[in-house]
């Protein structure tokens, strides 16, 4: 049996693995936000979709090797090239982290290098479809049989990767546990002790807390300001901080309940959403319902929160990704609508 016979058609192999790329961008964004197990389905969908893109591309670089020789290389097959040595990167590092794999570049690691390389691809690919572009129609010529061919190829993608774990049991392979979102976990239940890490650039000095105050403003009756002796730890929620930068670590934190919060300042019930502000200017918000259940957290397994972990108020919101849970909160803030300016907040803060 022939290559040939069992794989798609080459213009259909071109918009498949365009296809497989999109899905891995849109779902690789929306992995930022899945914090709970319900959305473990995007977790799922972006490695099957890296599984199509690993089965299709040999296929792809078969077809074309003729056509990078030296000798026949222009300024689009360098681009070309480029193209699919970025995107094995990108996919030799994923399947690398799945199976346990580290790399210790600094404040960066594995995953990092994994994320920067898949984020190099679109682009590049858009780049190469300048020169190389024509209508889907052409591609749907064998239909039924390249269905059939996708039908298998997804088939068998989805077996792979549920395989893995197996696999990976099988091997002892260290590091490789991961929770549903792909982190590994790193220092649970042991206080301060676990990764310090800032979304982009956040990085400020030392808050002194005797400088530092809470504000909770707004749409509320009473505006309302607190001091770091003002608030006692009286509020314990056990939850799990599950950052974008692959780890996650499990903790009972102690605080402030924002609820109480809200209450003492009389907030409007009819408001929308609840902003949490830095000392950095990074600001997030919670729908009010979900704020009010929230804690402002001063402390982690009983020890002081430390300055890399948002002393001396860190937010903590059960299913939010880590770069929700905003550090060194200065404010609280109630509104009828959500500020669209944090978009922007969240990449410029630090700098």
């Amino acid at each position: 049996m022939t290559l040939r016979r069992v794989t798609p058609t080459p213009r259909a192999v071109d918009w498949g693995l365009f296809a497989a790329v999109a899905t891995l961008l849109t779902t690789g964004i929306a992995t930022i936000y899945a914090g709970v197990p319900s959305s473990a389905w995007i977790i799922d969908l972006h490695a099957l979709s890296g599984v199509v893109l690993v089965l299709l591309l040999p296929v792809k670089l078969h077809r074309v090797a003729h056509r990078v020789a030296p000798s026949r290389l222009t300024a689009a097959r360098v681009l070309s090239v480029g193209l699919a040595a970025v995107t094995l990167g990108a996919l030799g590092t994923g399947v690398w982290w799945i199976f346990g794999g580290t790399l210790d570049l600094g404040p960066w690691g594995l995953f990092h290098l994994h994320i920067a390389l898949g984020l190099l691809v679109p682009p590049l690919l858009l780049m190469h479809l300048r020169t190389r572009f024509y209508s889907p129609a052409e591609a749907t010529r064998s239909g039924r049989r390249d269905v059939l061919r996708y039908a298998g190829l997804v088939t068998a993608g989805a077996l792979i990767w549920r395989l893995q774990g197996p696999v990976n049991d099988a091997l002892d392979t260290a590091g490789a546990d991961r929770r549903y979102t792909g982190s590994r976990e790193d220092g649970t239940g042991d206080g301060n002790r676990f990764p310090v890490t800032s979304w982009v650039a956040d990085d400020p000095d030392p808050v002194d807390a005797a400088d530092w105050s809470l504000s909770v403003g707004g749409r509320v009756d009473s505006e309302t300001s607190y001091a770091a002796d003002d608030l006692s730890p009286d509020a314990t929620e056990s939850a799990v901080l599950d950052c974008t930068s692959g780890w996650y670590s499990g903790h009972e934190w102690q605080g402030v309940r924002v609820g109480d919060l809200l209450d003492a300042a009389d907030a409007d019930d009819a408001a929308g959403w609840v902003q949490f502000r830095s000392v950095t200017g990074y600001r997030w918000s919670l729908p009010l319902s979900e704020a009010r259940d929230a804690v402002l957290a001063t402390h982690v397994d009983g020890e002081r929160l430390a300055h890399g972990h948002g002393y001396p108020l860190r937010l903590v919101a059960p299913g939010r990704r880590g770069f929700q849970w905003v550090k060194w909160v200065e404010s609280v803030r109630v509104s009828k609508r959500r500020e669209l300016g944090e978009w922007l907040a969240i990449f410029v803060s630090g700098f």
